[in-house]
């Protein structure tokens, strides 16, 4: 049986584990390096501050991940996020990112954000589908964008609307 809970320092290693493989053999992130533990501490502890970050634990092994963060850091945008999710690599194709997906965005609605926005680099139809599946909706597509592994890679945005209240105030 699977849990969700909020991330524990203790978790760092584990999801540094889950997180490096996409490092290192993926354009699904940009990053060349895999990140030292201490910076993605830094990294969990920041996103911690005004974000919920998720993991997936079964039989005591975390199996993925799934975290906001600033969508864009002006007032105007305070209700939206950007919403990233990562699984172990034996992990896919179990439903496992609904099922993170569901407890973040049920966290994150109940925090008042509206807007859920995901960057994904191409081509990458597994999260494409987990996205469209979750009522995600293609609004951007950035060509040649990024430049990993001695070419150029595309990126999508996905965004998922909720419908803002009518007592809105700014």
């Amino acid at each position: 049986m699977s849990t969700i809970r909020t991330v524990r320092e203790s978790d760092i290693p584990d999801l540094l584990a889950i997180y490096a493989p996409y490092v290192l053999n993926t354009a699904i992130t940009f990053e060349y390096e895999v990140p030292s533990v201490e910076e993605f501490q830094r990294r969990v502890q920041k996103t911690l501050l005004k974000y919920p970050y998720l993991v997936l634990v079964e039989e005591g092994k975390i199996l993925g991940y799934a975290y906001a963060s600033t969508y864009y850091d002006r007032r105007a945008y305070d209700w939206s996020v950007e919403v990233s999710i990562y699984l172990n690599q034996e992990a896919k194709g179990q439903g496992l990112g609904s099922l993170l997906y569901d407890c973040l965005e049920e966290e994150l609605e109940s925090r008042g954000y509206l807007r859920f926005l995901a960057c994904i680099a191409l081509p990458n139809d597994r999260s494409i589908s987990l996205h469209q599946k979750r009522g995600y909706e293609q609004v951007a597509h950035f060509p040649k964008i990024g430049y990993k592994f001695g070419k150029w890679h595309d990126i999508v945005w996905m965004q998922k609307s909720l419908t803002p209240p009518d007592d809105m105030k700014e």
